[in-house]
């Protein structure tokens, strides 16, 4: 109905005034279209790619993504063995996740700011090389040290996939059509914390648990190869809207068999306006963005509220990801692949939470759009968002999630307290993923939206603001159950949701004025620099 709604409107000759003013390229690569004397100023397409070249490119993108929720969750139904076979405590082999998670944060920091200038081909290279290594390592591991120490590493290699994936959604969709594209996105990402369970349980009870490691390092190399093989360089500062003819190294094996074909006669070699600007930017590499995640998120002051809260209402779900194999273990004796099954609600969830809360984004864009007189009739152009109330077409549709994830957090530590069967806590886990996944979906559009030019580092910040609350959710959790119980535990953490609530109506208020003066305060550095 979101998509259906929004393609259905009329343009009235005073909107279209309004959308003429306002409706112009937002990222600073894309040049303005030609004036026609019959009618206002029309920008060009935002991406040369169609709507299920799209679809395919961002579920391609998604699938790569897997791999860092894959391999986290992954290793969980064999904490006890590994445990037993390093000879060391619960609380030592937990430091491994505690670990991960923090590197998991770290990393993409450096890496995301490196792809914004020099691409995502040459990142994706980099992160699966680590990464398939130190699967290698890991399968080889002779000690717990070894073992802590790749495990840091592991999670180098595999965390800035997602960030990846967020940079080419923000690359080739516009802000209309986003939401549902990150919907997209979601799926393969959900499936990963799920799907790692299940395989981990039934790779270690069967084959034993350094078969994890050397099917990751299988399948990573897998999906190294087609992605060089057969996905294009999406970066706009290289390829702009997906027309320019970039450097060898950009380019895919299908990409330059096809340049190898003799070409038409009457082919001309015209590039659209966009490309353009984007073809004296192309090749550009520099090693200053590595830490400008850092920068982003100390300077911008709307990116980093929403990123604290987001990552307050990620820490609970992960909590209970972290603390459910040993608390389901001793109050049921489940076996490994017994614990892996348990997380396939959360899978559930997810699915349906990427599905809904990507229309609820579009749809409420859309009325938004109407509200300020500009017709979204064309999704593939991009409107300006100055002067655009995009806080709010974000968290008013996060606002349901939200309630649902604190509410079924809280149920949660009760249920597993007093509940004497399963049922329960799975058709609680479902809920609860329902909730967290339409809460992060709204988050990472909006920060797409607010840093169009530094997707990269932004969803780089995001993923450290998570990750290091994760992890310190994950290290204190089963301490806290001893000391409050699992009731008074988990309300605590779906309390903090609700406590810092307020944040998303201060970020809705102040939002857009904030985003103006950071908008301000770049152009005016901009000019400075040149």
């Amino acid at each position: 109905m979101a998509s259906t709604d929004c393609d259905k409107i009329e343009t009235t000759e005073t909107d279209t005034v309004a959308a003429s003013s306002l409706t112009v390229p937002s990222t600073e690569d894309v040049e303005k279209a030609p004036v026609d004397d019959t009618g206002p100023i029309t920008p060009p397409p935002f991406s040369i790619y169609s709507r299920w070249e799209k679809r395919l490119m961002i579920l391609g993108a998604a699938l790569s993504a897997t791999f860092s929720p894959l391999t986290g969750q992954i290793y969980l139904p064999a904490l006890t063995v590994l445990a037993d076979e390093f000879n060391v405590i619960d609380a030592e082999i937990n430091l491994t996740i505690t670990t991960y998670m923090i590197f998991q944060g770290i990393t993409p920091m450096f890496i995301g700011g490196f792809a914004d200038s020099a691409g995502w081909r040459p990142a994706y290279l980099i992160c699966f090389v680590i990464y398939i290594a130190a699967n290698v390592g890991l399968a080889m591991s002779q000690s717990y040290t070894s073992l802590l120490v790749v495990r840091c590493i592991q999670s180098a290699g595999s965390a800035t996939t997602i960030a990846l994936c967020q940079v080419i959604v923000t690359d080739i969709a516009t802000s209309a059509e986003r939401g549902q594209y990150m919907g997209i996105m979601l799926l393969p990402i959900a499936i990963g914390p799920s799907l790692g369970p299940v395989l981990g349980g039934a790779l270690s009870q069967y084959l034993g648990w350094r078969w994890i490691f050397w099917v990751l390092a299988i399948l990573a190399s897998v999906d190294l190869v087609a992605m060089l093989l057969f996905f294009p360089e999406t970066c706009r500062r290289i390829v702009g809207d997906g027309s320019v003819k970039a450097h060898l190294i950009y380019r895919t094996s299908w990409k330059m068999l096809a340049d190898r074909r003799p070409k038409d006669e009457n082919t001309s070699d015209t590039v659209s306006p966009t490309s353009k600007s984007a073809a004296t930017l192309k090749g550009a590499f520099s090693l200053r963005p590595l830490l400008a995640s850092i920068t982003l998120i100390c300077t911008n002051l709307e990116l980093f509220v929403m990123l604290m809260y987001n990552a307050i209402v990620f820490a609970g779900p992960y909590a209970v990801r972290a603390a459910l194999p040993s608390q389901f273990h001793a109050l049921f004796e489940l076996t490994d692949l017994q614990i892996g099954f348990l997380y396939l609600p959360m899978t559930a969830g997810s699915i349906v939470a990427a599905f809904f809360s990507g229309r609820s984004l579009n749809w409420n864009f859309c009325r938004h759009a109407k509200k300020q007189g500009l017709q979204p009739v064309d999704k593939s152009r991009q409107l300006c968002l100055k002067g655009f109330p995009i806080e709010k077409a974000r968290l008013q549709a996060a606002g349901p999630f939200l309630l649902l994830s604190a509410a079924v957090m809280i149920t949660w530590g009760w249920s597993v307290e007093y509940s004497g069967g399963l049922a329960a806590p799975c058709v609680l886990m479902f809920l609860l993923w329902v909730g967290n996944t339409g809460v992060t979906n709204a988050c990472n559009a909006l920060v797409a939206d607010i840093c169009p030019t530094q997707a990269g580092a932004a969803s780089a910040a995001g993923n450290l603001t998570r990750c290091l609350l994760g992890a310190a959710a994950s290290a204190v959790i089963v301490p806290m159950i001893g000391v409050l119980s699992s009731g008074w535990a988990y309300t605590l953490m779906g309390g903090l949701s609700v406590l810092f609530a307020p944040l998303l109506l201060l970020l809705m208020i102040k939002g857009p004025s904030w985003r103006e003066a950071f908008e301000k305060k770049m152009e005016d550095k901009r000019a400075l620099d040149s």
